[in-house]
């Protein structure tokens, strides 16, 4: 007997808004085949919940993670019954599993649009964006009540593109101007480690775009380097394809020569995914996860408003970086590019997803002055009409690691909740980054830089403490001092934003890295000498 049908929470999607450049097209093709992915809801103890610590508490603390073979057996047990319950909706419904990736929580599965349709009681249609054309749907998702508990999110129905890079060209793209990716680094006092990063791998997401050898070639000879291993992933049909998109590009190739700037030791692995939910969720999994690279720290450049994401992705992305964090991998992303409207036009402030996620250091922009291979001043990068995001959360509640950072209340509506960015640094092009894309070099800025650029010191941070840092945020908001405070300019669009100031701000968070201090803090959470 077949279980009645009940509404999946949090499924519910509007349709996309029809304009000049996004119209429907087409019902789908009732034979065409689609691969979806479902994810398992987490059942698992929240590293959330730890308040800001020391790092002496932070070395008794110490744990390993879990290896991707004990996890896998582990969770073939505890999700035995709900694997058997959505296997037999699944076949009952003439569809195929395609993989079962219980260390994911991952079901993928296929068949054809009509049996999806009817499957999951919706229906699913093609718009043209006038650039690649996508299925959506409309309204919530339904499934049998017997697997309603076991889902947290069904994603690949729907592929309208979730996500934008958040890079900023300037406006001469011949000007003479910015930095060297490693002279940036050693702006911030990066330290210099025997490998430099060796034996380390920094994962970087990629919804699009590619890069090309002879550009990392060409950018690390400039640098005085050798380029890093650099290896590409296909995750849900995505590809390393350069010069279809320059744009992403720009993206793919920043996201390389910062973080291999930064540590030219560390290996470089490049998540391509398609610019979905599923591909943006599958990706990050399949990092986490992933036995053969193994990285310990995760760059992710590529971001939106909260106020576009549907409850269901927001769980299924949480419960990625959750995983992360148990798995002790660091997981970075850039705040935004678009102020703290972050480019929406509802005279609200609004923060960027990921890095608002409470699991993810969220990284802001400065704009740098230096003299002498100095940084003179260093203040919120705020510059026609482009600027770091930050702000308050609409969607996460204040983390107990920022319970005692006088985080301030939403200027939306005085709601006390997660605060972004955690941390800062150089992102206004005018000061940015020389970077090499199709082989010719110019300036890039965008918050999109801080995150490779801190992914590569955490590479530094792991090669010299020899384990990985981990979920860093309650060792750092109970360490501040490992920051240099950045007080001065402010991130408003208009009148709609916060100001800089003493302490954690909703501009650049605790601050500009001090390479050096957070290096002796680390070693000593990890129960190594400061020096």
């Amino acid at each position: 007997m077949t279980s009645a049908y009940v509404e999946l929470p949090g499924s519910h999607r509007e349709p996309p808004k029809e304009t000049p450049a996004i119209a429907s097209v087409r019902a789908v093709n009732p034979s065409e085949e689609i691969e979806i992915s479902i994810y398992l809801k987490d059942r698992d103890p929240d590293p959330l919940k730890q308040p800001p610590i020391t790092a002496d508490e932070s070395a008794a603390q110490a744990r390993s993670a879990q290896s991707f073979e004990s996890l896998n057996a582990q969770r073939l047990q505890e999700y035995k019954p709900d694997v058997d319950a959505i296997s037999k909706f699944i076949t009952t419904a003439g569809l195929s599993i395609v993989k079962i990736d219980l260390a994911r929580r991952l079901i993928k599965v296929s068949g054809t649009a009509d049996k999806l349709e009817s499957a999951f009681r919706t229906t699913l249609h093609y718009y043209n964006d006038g650039k690649t054309p996508f299925r959506a749907r409309a309204g919530s998702l339904s499934v049998p009540a017997d697997v309603v508990d076991s889902i947290e999110a069904v994603l690949g129905l729907d592929t309208r593109p979730i996500a934008k890079p958040k890079l900023t060209y300037h406006l001469n793209p011949h000007a003479i101007v910015g930095h060297l990716p490693n002279e940036v680094a050693k702006l911030y006092g990066f330290p210099t480690t025997a490998g430099m990063g060796a034996g380390q791998c920094v994962a970087l997401i990629e919804l699009g775009g590619g890069y090309r050898d002879s550009d990392n070639e060409k950018a690390f000879r400039a640098m005085g380097l050798s380029p890093p291993t650099v290896v590409s992933i296909s995750v849900s049909g995505g590809i390393n394809r350069p010069g279809v998109d320059t744009g992403a590009d720009g993206e793919v190739a920043l996201d390389i020569q910062v973080a291999g700037g930064a540590a030219p030791g560390a290996k470089i692995a490049v998540y391509f995914a398609p610019n979905t939910i599923q591909g943006f969720v599958d990706s990050i999994t399949r990092a986490t996860h992933d036995p053969i690279n193994s990285p310990s720290i995760i760059s992710i450049s590529w971001g939106s408003p909260e106020a576009n994401w549907a409850d269901q992705d927001l769980a299924a992305m949480t419960t990625a970086f959750r995983d992360a964090a148990r798995q002790n991998v660091t997981v970075l992303a850039a705040s935004g590019d678009n102020l703290a409207t972050d480019g929406l036009t509802d005279g609200r402030a609004h923060t960027d997803f990921p890095a608002s996620s409470p699991y993810v250091l969220g990284c802001g922009g400065t704009v740098i002055d230096t003299q002498e291979n100095n940084i003179q001043n260093e203040k919120v990068w705020n510059n026609g009409g482009s600027g770091t995001g930050g702000g308050i959360s609409d969607k996460f509640d204040l983390p107990a690691y920022q319970a005692n950072a006088n985080i301030p209340k939403s200027i939306n509506d005085n709601r006390v909740g997660r605060g972004v960015p955690d941390i800062a640094a150089n992102a206004d092009p005018n000061s940015g980054y020389k970077v090499v894309v199709g082989g010719v070099g110019g300036p890039i800025g965008g918050t999109s830089a801080v995150a490779p650029l801190l992914a590569g010191l955490f590479a530094l941070i792991n090669e010299s403490c020899g384990k990985p840092a981990g979920f860093t945020h309650p060792l750092l908001y109970g360490n501040s001092a490992a920051f240099r405070q950045i007080t001065l300019g402010d991130n408003k669009d208009g009148q709609i934003g916060y100001a800089a100031g003493p302490g954690w701000n909703a501009c650049a968070g605790l601050g500009a890295p001090q390479g050096a201090n957070l290096l002796s803090l680390f070693r000593k959470a990890s129960g190594k000498l400061s020096s």
